[in-house]
């Protein structure tokens, strides 16, 4: 099959194509009042910056923009991920002027449009979650499940239950919830997996005591199953006294399928970047909201946006005097608000359940391809179906060729296709986790099964061929080993070396 060649610019640093007296555009006049620093706040010397044309950064930018991939250029099954395409017409509605204009300072009588999105948006994922508290504050993900786990740890404070300082998760959890939980202040308990890769019943029980805090997994998990015991576990869990967490990470498996509510989660941090088709790009800005049970629901953040139906007025609450504050400078992430809710009211419930549908049978077309390629094998719950995602493992493959799961990841990028997560979960072994989203067509579904299996077939052949890919991207193999003993971290570093 085709490959695809990626442009390679020989491109210089912005600071070495910069020439003294060369300038940007400038405008005559500002027209913003100018304002005195204090002396010890003011530069002693110049700053060192590029003087350069407009037309060298249009095109320095440009031949970098090149040399990258993103999911406008290219299939991006990065699992776990969810890259999703991301609607130009979300894009267009963000920048609408009385948005993108508006000054957060600005009295709520202003910003009324602005209260009524961010309202709205907690509306919406309280219908879709079925947890009747939300806040969209926490800039990520991430943020998100620290957030989860701060209110979960000033709910047990006020219940008196200072006892409760352990997190129970699953060994195929994420990397960022043992992370959460140690920034929250907790001990992390690990659940082993049983032999089809869903949490162990019996290590769970024998783990649940009275300082168990939460049980925090991610449902669908990072093999792509749907955990079949979540009734009975939420059940044992709610009996020893403890909170549920949904990591929402995999929510696109699930959204519009069901509600995090009726599995008996109490807490769950939702990923606008995956779920919703916000933007990935530059790692941010992000918005990773956060939805609880009643009785969680005075720990939120503050502000929360509210509605008077009576005047019909927008306002935001501050008068919480449970809330663990604020996570964030005025109310989070707005564009991204504003993007996810665009992308919301433009599907709508039917038109979210057929994204999560289409999501669910892409994984599982490519996954059974998957099945058919020589060295490849589908590990875990044989004959079970998958929700987003699955993990596929060249293990075989390696043991015959010596080709290994980093080598066909780098195989796979002269296709124009970005790799699959290579080596998690850490349950198994040459792990290849492989997520289509609901975005891709047959075309590019059977595109991405057919490279892989043209990369079997050559390791097959000449593996030595595949063990130095790749050949035709921007920048070949680099010496890994060497990078990470001796790091380049700069310019300057280079120079002097």
């Amino acid at each position: 099959m085709k490959k695809r060649t990626q442009a390679k610019w020989n491109e210089d640093l912005i600071m070495n194509q910069s020439y003294t007296g060369r300038r940007f555009h400038i405008p005559e006049k500002f027209d913003i009042p100018t304002s005195s620093l204090p002396d010890e706040w003011q530069r002693k010397t110049k700053a060192e910056l590029p003087e350069v044309s407009e037309l060298q950064v249009v095109r320095h930018v440009v031949r970098l923009s090149q040399m990258n991939h993103g999911v406008d250029v290219g299939e991006y099954p990065l699992g776990s991920c969810t890259m999703k395409y991301n609607p130009k017409v979300n894009e267009r509605i963000a920048k609408f002027s009385g948005f993108s204009n508006m000054h957060p300072n600005a009295p709520e009588s202003a910003m009324q449009g602005t209260i009524e999105v961010i309202y709205r948006l907690q509306e919406a994922i309280k219908l879709i979650t079925g947890l009747p508290g939300v806040t969209v504050q926490p800039a990520a993900g991430a943020q998100g499940e620290y957030v989860g786990l701060l209110i979960a740890r000033n709910y047990f404070a006020k219940k008196g239950e200072m006892n409760r300082m352990k997190i129970m998760v699953p060994d195929s959890a994420h990397g960022t919830n043992p992370a959460s939980a140690a920034m929250a202040g907790f001990k992390v308990v690990e659940i082993p997996s049983n032999h089809d890769g869903f949490v162990d019943m019996d290590a769970l029980k024998a783990a649940l005591d009275d300082s168990i805090a939460v049980f925090m997994i991610t449902n669908p998990n990072t093999l792509g199953l749907f955990e079949p015991n979540i009734l009975e576990i939420s059940k044992l869990v709610h009996e020893a006294g403890a909170l549920m967490y949904l990591d929402g990470a995999n929510y696109n498996g699930i959204v519009g399928m069901l509600k995090p509510g009726d599995m008996g989660f109490d807490i769950m941090h939702l990923n606008m970047h995956k779920t919703f088709s916000g933007p990935h790009g530059g790692g941010g800005p992000g918005c990773g909201p956060v939805a609880v049970a009643q009785k969680l629901e005075p720990f939120l953040p503050y502000p929360l946006a509210t509605y008077t139906e009576d005047s019909d007025y927008y306002h935001f609450d501050f008068e919480r005097p449970d809330s663990i504050g604020r996570v964030h400078t005025y109310f989070g992430n707005f564009g991204i608000i504003l993007r996810t809710l665009a992308f919301l009211y433009r599907n709508g419930g039917p038109g979210i359940r057929d994204m999560c549908k289409s999501a669910v049978l892409n994984a599982n077309y490519l996954m059974y391809k998957f099945q058919s390629i020589k060295g490849f094998s589908v590990p875990f719950a044989k004959g079970v179906p998958r929700k987003h995602e699955f993990v596929a493992s060249p293990l075989n493959l390696m043991r015959e060729t010596g080709v290994n799961a980093g080598d066909i990841a780098k195989a796979i990028l002269d296709y124009g296709i970005h790799s699959p997560t290579v080596y998690f979960p850490l349950i198994v072994k040459e792990a290849l986790m492989i997520e289509p989203t609901e975005a891709e067509t047959k075309f590019s579904l059977d595109r991405i099964s057919e490279a892989f299996q043209e990369i079997s077939d050559l390791a097959y052949s000449d593996p030595e061929i595949v063990k130095h890919a790749p050949y035709l991207t921007g920048r070949s193999r680099l010496d890994e080993f060497n990078l990470a003993k001796n790091p380049i971290l700069s310019e300057r570093q280079k120079q002097n070396q």
